[in-house]
Formats: structure tokens, sequence, C-alpha cells
């Protein structure tokens, strides 16, 4: 099944403001609007990797300028040099990894949460094999300086100071979150159980600290390294203490946000509604996502990261939860005046995403839910937007009556598709297999496009919308994947 909406809401929104100057005017200052911002986003996003870099190569830098050139002089030197090299270089990828994860305002409101921990992986792969190289090269050049074996040198070095034995301990629990998040590895245990060996990477991080001080001459007090590293610590430290602990503590403790009503939403879903003290102080707006924690005895240690499917006001939010297995399900059942802790808001599903005056917004299941919220919080001339829905079945076009009527107000022209895919590859139903983005909104190549849903659904409207000439840059989807 699928129908095409254009009410007459849609026609009437047109005609408020017509065809002529005015509508042309309203186009003009969204699109500068629009294009300002991504400006001022791929600025910041370019700051940031530039700063990631500049770190890196000023702990080179420094290196070199503290006598580093003269290991150079013999063959076990320029070993041991290249050692220094890589534990410094990783040991700024640690620190960047770390501030990556820390849910940073600046970083999220730039590139999104998404996006920041796929870079954090990224890094912490980068990290462990540079933690490796940093140790091998070290115990080889100093056995080809002290010219006995590799292994008596770790036996000796072993032996020597408590500090070693930390820094290969860290080691191997480096190695130990490295092979716990890859992905093969990682689906085999509950969210729970990798969560807990995750937290094992702050008790390595612990233990690789003692030893940059007492045996690297670099960190040794009146080295030039010293205040560069100890600041970079204490940056990092700040970032997680502040946005991981702190903030969340006061956000929870300053909005007193409760549970007002849980209404059913389709036959497996729920809207959970909420009360709070100015709520506005949150900066939240229509597709953020935020951490939930129900503070009851059996939710209270489980986040749920939920987007909004509402637009909030400064006293009430909303999220629409399906029941996807027992995480969930528990929340289907929900008592109004339970306590609720939340962390956010975060990603960039969001009205400040947007680069250009056309907006394609596409939802699939329970991903219509941050659709419907960014359909009520953004803004276009009427004409100008496109909402596609996507369900298998009628009873997973959850909130459709709420997109139908925010489209008849706005002027967005509504399609909803329904009933199996048209393959594996395509992401449309079979009703309308061979048609493409452009059939739906022909002028895709020029807007922005925001997509949530199944993440094989979303990598086939992806790849759709890239062939029909939308750049990388202007889709915008939100991935929980932990």
């Amino acid at each position: 099944m699928s129908t095409r909406t254009d009410n007459p809401g849609a026609r009437t929104a047109a005609a408020t403001i017509g065809a002529g100057p005015k509508r042309r005017q309203w186009a003009l200052q969204l699109a500068t609007r629009y294009a300002d911002q991504g400006r001022a986003r791929a600025f910041r996003r370019d700051g940031l990797i530039a700063g990631g870099w500049t770190l890196a190569a000023s702990s080179i830098a420094l290196f070199l300028a503290d006598h580093g050139q003269t290991y150079f002089t013999t063959l076990g030197g320029a070993v041991t040099a290249g050692g220094i090299v890589a534990g410094l270089v990783a040991t700024v990828a640690m620190c960047l990894m770390l501030m990556l994860s820390a849910r940073v305002p600046f970083i999220d409101r730039t590139i999104g949460q998404d996006r920041a921990l796929s870079l954090h992986a990224k890094l912490g792969k980068s990290m462990v094999f540079g933690l490796l190289a940093h140790g091998v090269l070290l115990i080889v050049g100093y056995a080809i300086t002290a010219a006995v074996n590799p292994i008596a040198m770790f036996a000796q070095l072993w032996a020597s100071t408590f500090d070693f034995v930390l820094a290969c301990l860290a080691i191997v629990g480096f190695g130990a979150v490295g092979v716990s998040s890859m992905m093969a590895v990682r689906k085999k245990y509950p969210y729970e159980a990798w969560y807990a060996i995750h937290l094992l990477s702050y008790v390595a991080i612990a233990a690789s600290l003692p030893h940059q001080f007492s045996m690297s001459g670099m960190l040794a007090a009146g080295t030039i390294g010293r205040p560069f590293w100890i600041a970079l610590w204490l940056a990092t430290a700040f970032c997680l203490l502040t946005f991981r602990v702190f903030l969340p503590l006061f956000t929870t403790l300053g909005h007193g946000l409760r549970v007002s009503r849980v209404v059913r939403e389709g036959a497996d879903a729920v809207n959970i509604e909420f009360t709070g003290r100015h709520l506005e102080r949150l900066g939240a707006k229509g597709g953020h996502w935020l951490n939930w924690r129900f503070l009851t005895p059996e939710l209270a240690l489980q986040p749920h990261p939920f987007s909004l499917s509402a637009d909030p006001t400064n006293t009430t939010m909303r999220v629409t939860v399906r029941n996807l297995g027992a995480g969930t399900a528990r929340l289907m059942n929900l008592k109004p005046g339970t306590r609720v802790a939340v962390e956010g808001p975060y990603g960039m599903f969001t009205d400040e995403a947007r680069t250009r005056g056309r907006v394609v917004l596409a939802g699939a299941g329970i991903g219509i839910a941050p659709v419907r919220a960014l359909l009520e919080s953004t803004s276009f001339v009427p004409g100008d937007a496109v909402v596609i829905l996507r369900a298998s079945t009628p009873g997973e076009l959850y909130l459709l009556d709420e997109v139908r009527t925010l489209c008849a107000a706005k002027g967005a022209t509504l399609y909803v598709l329904v009933g199996r895919r048209a393959g594996d590859d395509a992401w449309v139903d079979a009703a309308h297999a061979g048609l493409h983005l452009t059939d739906f909104a022909p002028w895709a190549s020029e807007a922005d496009v925001f997509l949530c849903g199944p993440n094989p659904w979303m990598d086939a409207f992806v790849a759709d919308a890239e062939a029909c000439g939308v750049p990388a840059g202007r889709i915008h989807d939100e991935r929980f994947d932990w």
C-alpha cells in the first residue's frame, strides 16, 4: 500500500504567502540562513580536525626540540626514538578519543555523537597498535643499545620498577577493550556486559600514567614537554568529569523530570510524556536524543538513548518507544510519577544540521518519531519539503496522524509507503520498485535529506540519495549502534 497526501491544508499554507515576491523572499531568507549555518559548522569541523593533527604534531616537535634528534646517531637510539614517537602519538590519540566520548557540546553540535563515537572507535584501534609499537620498539631499542636480547631486557625492566608492570597491564587492558569493541565479538554480549568491559579502559588509562612520569625523560620535571602533557591530561579529565558526570547530575536535579503519562501508540509502542522545570534551558529541539534513566530498582542502571518525538516545551517533553526486547518491554508499563535522570540533548538530527532551504524527511518504523519532531521544529517554505514514511505493515506507521496534521499545517508533501521492501538494496516498497528519491522529491539534489530507521533501510536510502546527486554532507542520519 502506498499513498501520497496532497491535502487541502498544504495548499492553504502555500496560498497564505502566494507564489510571488513574498514567497521568493522567504525562500531566499531560509536558504541564506541555512547556508550560513552550514558554513559555520564546516569551519568548526575543520578546526577540530586541525586541532587534532596539531596536538599530534606538537608532541613530536616537543620531543625533537628536547634533544630528540640525538637518538638517531645509533641504530639502537633510532629504534628507541621510533618507540617514543609511537607512544607520544598514541597518548594524543588516547586523549582525543576520550574527549570524543565525553559528549562535549561543541563537538556534538559540530559532528554529532554518532560520528564522534565512530571516530572514537577508529582512534581506539590506532591507539592500541601505537602502544604495542611503543612497547616493542622501546624494548628492542634498549636491547640493541645494551647488547642483550629483547627478552632479557624485558625481564630487566619488569624487575626494575612497578610502573613498568603497570604499563604492561595497561596495554593488556587496552587490548581487551579493543577486542570487546569489535562488532563480531561485541554482539555476543549484552549491552551491560560490554559497558562493564569498556570501563576497563579507564583502569588501563590510570595504570599507564605513572610510567609516563617516572620512566620517560620527556615528562620529567624541567622538560619542555611536561607542561604540554599535564595540560592535555587536565583538559581531558575536565571534559570527562564536566560533561559525563557533573552536567548530567545538575541537569537531573535542576529540571526534576518525571513521567507524567504513558499512552499507547499502536500495538507495540508507547508515548512517554515527561514534565519538568525550565526545560527550555536544556536547549533541546525536535530530533535531539537524550540518555534516559528511569529511576526504579529494575531500570536505574539501564541508559536508554531515545529521540524526542515532539518539540519540547518549557515544561514538557515526549519520546516514543517501541517494544524491541527485554530492555524496552519494561518501559511499556512505566508508572506516572517515576523520576527520570537525563543526559543531553545530543545529536545533529535537528534544524541545526540544515544547509539548504529545501528538505526531505524520511522515517521508517520507530524512526518516524524523530522525523515527526524535526518536522515540527524546522522551517521551510510550503512546497519545499517532502516527508516519506515507510513501514512493513500499517501498524508500524507510528504517529501517522500527527505527521499528517503537521504536513497539512506547514505545507509539506507526505508519502506513505507500506509493504515489503522491493529488495535488499531498495528502500521503497515493492509497489514502487525501481523508483528513486528524485521520483518523490525531484529537487532532492538541492536539499538536505534527514532519515531515521533500521540500518539496512538507511543504508539503501543513503546509497540511492547519493546516486540521485545528494552530497554525503547533506545526508543526515543518526545511528545508535553501541
